[in-house]
């Protein structure tokens, strides 16, 4: 040591322990205490001036130095003054005692606010110790950073070398990183973080992928190469579908066809086998099961193994094929099934089931499916500012854009309205989040504890509902019903309503009538109301074959009659009662422009009494539907007969 040095080296040995004598001197410690530690860290200087120097010994020497010199806490005002740094195989190693009270003294009002965070993101105060006592002081340790002094790029290194250090078990490492993450979730609360708390993504990278398969380099290198390049336009779960498909194609290569070292050696004979083979393969990757793929999936690696050829066709890659390989006829054909939606008394049990769960996100997100018909992505990509009340028009639901790319707008009734009310109240205030699709800064509406939810708690929930309902299936097992069939009996209920194919295609944000038709087809009402409509039209020609039967019923046949019976100033309605109740029954008569004029006076009483007689009617079946609207048509006659017959 050159004398410069040494000069140099007394005077920080010489500061360090006057500070930490006067550090010692007010402790709450008997003087005999306080003499040891004083003690102990004088013989660890004079062993160890250089404190820089000691921390480069291997990490095993450095913990029998500090196990035989007892001057540990020497090290602990070391490190929370920012005089040392920490490193994370001496953590590992050795058991920090005293060090987060240490750095937690250094300030206080910092770790303070970090608390307050983690209480209004919802956690408990033990875990909220262990992020605040334990994960946050070792971070501040190893990096000689102060709260305020954290970013993103520190965290990053700090994370990474967590990963690589092989002093500290596995079990502590997971642990420590699942503090981090808490962490992270603070700091980004806070505004010290600019980097939101992520759901964790695929686990692999798409190089890991493909290297794991065994395939020939050549064809490795291409499909890569078509994934990364798709990659640049296509959504995350999009990019995960096509490299399954393609993946599954390199096995069957591999396994069939270990000679073809390249796609353009491919010839017709190669797909034939591959289009029989797709047929009965078994689920691949980490959803590898030993029964076959559905014929879903089966069709997805076709249509991908032709579109792949096709582009770099296009796009003229050396290693296209040299003809067409994949033809459209190929491609399999999947079945037609309808709209599986629940029918009324499933519904309705099932939705009282959803409005009594006790987890408010499920109750809330179920409500709002079934209301407003949107797809499960579509309501968790839902923000803050999404209700829009409109005035007259009422108050309306923006469905951002989702599966089809589209944005559309739903109106609200009152019970989904009320749900979307008591889940803002409670919601809390977060920072926002970049979309994951356009990196845009988002209030999304469903997030808890700062993170967006997922689509497992609603499945949850209605599983708990349709077990609260005691709902079952032929079989007597609990009712299977999944997020996507409350879009579909909303769809049905409004087709069964009457509601034109334009409307019900713009409300459920179809791009083609033929995605909408489907719903015509499940909407019984709706066809026995045309089927009805239909035979009104032989009537005439009935008449002649039948004259005896009257067409057109008398007054008391039809007010006996089961159907849903609307009396008119000049006639009546015979709607069947499959069609269910018409939206227009006496929409005149209970219009705020209805003017009555005097000369029908005597046709609205006798209307006014047959309404009643009707609304009698509706009550013994047990129809409330009804006989609510029955009433409302009674109350505007009344009203009407005041003004033409004052008393």
């Amino acid at each position: 040591m050159s004398p410069r040095a040494g000069v140099a080296v007394a005077g920080i040995v010489g500061d360090l322990l006057g500070d930490y004598g006067a550090h010692v001197e007010g402790l709450d410690l008997s003087a005999a205490a306080r003499c040891r530690r004083l003690a102990a860290a004088s013989r660890f200087m004079f062993l160890f001036p250089d404190l820089q120097a000691w921390m480069a010994r291997p990490t095993a020497a450095r913990v029998e130095d500090l196990r035989r010199s007892h001057a540990w806490p020497l090290l602990v005002f070391a490190i929370s003054t920012g005089r040392l740094r920490l490193d994370l195989e001496l953590a590992g190693a050795k058991k920090l005692h005293g060090l987060g009270d240490a750095i937690r003294a250094t300030d206080p009002a910092g770790f303070e606010r970090a608390g307050a965070v983690g209480l209004h993101l919802g956690w408990g105060q033990d875990w909220i110790d262990h992020v605040l006592h334990d994960c946050l002081p070792l971070v501040l340790a190893c990096t000689g950073r102060a709260l305020n002094g954290l970013d993103d790029a520190v965290i990053d290194r700090f994370d990474a070398d967590l990963r690589a250090t092989v002093t500290i078990p596995a079990t502590v490492r997971r642990a420590h990183l699942a503090r981090l993450a808490s962490l992270r979730r603070i700091l980004f609360e806070m505004g010290i973080s600019n980097k939101p708390p992520a759901r964790g993504g695929w686990g692999r990278t798409l190089e890991q992928r493909f290297a794991d398969v065994d395939m020939a380099s050549a064809i490795r290198v291409v499909l890569l190469r078509y994934v990364q390049t798709r990659a640049a336009v296509l959504r995350p779960a999009s990019i995960e579908s096509l490299a399954n498909d393609l993946l599954s194609f390199a096995e069957f290569l591999t396994s069939h066809h270990s000679d073809v070292a390249s796609l353009r050696r491919l010839h017709r004979g190669h797909i034939e086998e591959f289009l029989t083979w797709n047929r009965t393969r078994t689920w691949r990757g980490a959803h590898a099961k030993s029964r076959p793929v559905g014929p879903t999936m089966a069709r997805s690696a076709v249509l991908s193994v032709r579109s792949m050829f096709e582009d770099i066709a296009m796009w003229g890659w050396a290693e296209a094929p040299g003809r067409q390989l994949v033809f459209a006829a190929d491609i399999p054909k999947l079945g037609t099934t309808l709209p599986r939606a629940l029918s009324p008394n499933v519904d309705a049990t099932l939705m009282t089931g959803v409005a009594d769960l006790a987890d408010l996100f499920a109750a809330t997100g179920l409500q709002v499916l079934r209301g407003t018909g949107l797809r499960i992505g579509e309501l968790l990509d839902l923000e803050c500012d999404s209700v829009i009340d409109y005035g007259p028009a009422g108050i309306w639901l923006r469905v951002p854009l989702g599966k089809l790319n589209t944005e559309r707008a739903v109106p609200l009734n009152q019970v989904t309205l009320a749900a979307l009310d008591t889940w803002a109240g409670q919601r809390g205030e977060h920072r926002p989040i970049p979309h994951p699709r356009t990196g845009r800064l988002t209030h999304f509406l469903f997030t808890q504890r700062g993170r967006r939810l997922g689509e497992v708690r609603l499945r949850n929930g209605l599983v708990a509902a349709a077990l609260a309902g005691g709902l079952s299936d032929a079989a007597g097992n609990p009712l299977r019903v999944t997020p996507h069939q409350l879009r579909h009996t909303y769809a049905t209920e409004l087709a069964n309503a009457g509601v034109s194919l334009q409307a019900l295609m713009a409300l459920l944000g179809h791009v083609t009538s033929e995605m909408t038709v489907r719903y015509a087809s499940l909407a019984p009402a709706t066809v026995a109301s045309a089927y009805g409509q239909a035979v009104s039209t032989l009537r005439p020609q009935l008449a002649i074959s039948a004259p005896r039967r009257a067409m057109v019923p008398d007054k008391i046949t039809w007010l006996n009659s089961e159907m849903i019976k609307t009396r008119l100033a000049s006639g009546y309605c015979t709607r069947h009662e499959a069609a269910g109740a018409c939206a227009y029954a006496n929409i005149c008569e209970t219009c705020d422009n209805f003017t009555p004029a005097t000369e029908f006076a005597d046709a609205l009483a006798v209307q006014l009494a047959d309404t009643q007689a009707l609304q009698a009617d509706a009550a013994e079946r047990g129809w409330a539907g009804e006989v609510g609207r029955h009433q409302r048509t009674v109350t505007a006659l009344q009203e009407h007969l005041k003004l033409l017959r004052p008393r």
